[in-house]
């Protein structure tokens, strides 16, 4: 059972501080689908599951963040399927001093939309869809005309401001910019007093050892888990 505000973080941001982006009642909330696809319960129960179910347009689905695997009889009795399941690590911010970084970065507005997601589908750092910039502030580097980085900030309650869609265009990596672009980030955040946080695929061990040079310490487990809604 969750603990800690940061342990069913969906579902504190979409009734805390982005309560505004939200669809849904007591038992389950979405983000607005242009927004993004995560979803949060209360409570994982077969109640949530037909609440979600309510928020949800068939063919289309929902991503969660779990604290044990799903209950494959819960999800199908709601009239969705289990499509992914993957372990998923929150990391969250130490206070330690953060590495030099300079970089001439620029905000990333509504205009940069078109490019901001071709970049996170072809990198596919997260589900990124054409309203998600609304979430935070989301900065990026220009080279040549491209966006060859970004990164942003996405949920967010009292407290704490995750960080997310980072990626590099490949014709730009090694140059350090995903580093620079969280600096700036993690360096915005700590100065509105907030702690910075992150959720990275347990497998992907090339950037959770990025992130642990840049002062992120491991803080737990979920089971990242995408249904797809199959029937009424």
């Amino acid at each position: 059972m969750a603990t800690h505000a940061l342990d069913n973080l969906i579902w504190n941001a979409l009734t805390t501080s982005q309560a505004h982006f939200a669809e849904g009642d007591g038992l389950a909330r979405r983000f607005q689908a242009e927004i993004g696809p995560l979803a949060g319960f209360a409570e994982s129960t077969r109640d949530a599951y037909f609440a979600l179910g309510k928020l949800v347009r068939v063919r289309t689905g929902a991503g969660l963040f779990l604290e044990a695997p799903a209950n494959a009889a819960d999800v199908e009795s709601a009239g969705f399927r289990i499509v992914e399941q993957d372990s998923l690590l929150q990391m969250i911010y130490s206070d330690c001093e953060l590495p030099a970084c300079s970089l001439d970065f620029v905000k990333l507005t509504v205009a940069d939309v078109p490019e901001m997601v071709a970049l996170a589908t072809m990198m596919k750092p997260g589900p990124f869809n054409a309203r998600t910039h609304e979430l935070g502030n989301f900065i990026g580097v220009r080279r040549e005309g491209q966006l060859a980085a970004m990164a942003g900030e996405r949920m967010r309650m009292p407290g704490y401001t995750e960080i997310s869609a980072v990626c590099t265009h490949p014709s730009h990596a090694g140059n350090g910019y995903a580093t620079a672009l969280m600096v700036e980030l993690i360096g915005q955040i700590r100065r509105r007093n907030e702690t910075p946080i992150l959720h990275v695929r347990s497998s992907n061990t090339h950037a959770i050892g990025l992130y642990r040079r840049i002062g992120f310490a491991d803080r737990r487990h979920f089971h990242f888990t995408v249904i797809a809604k199959t029937a009424a």
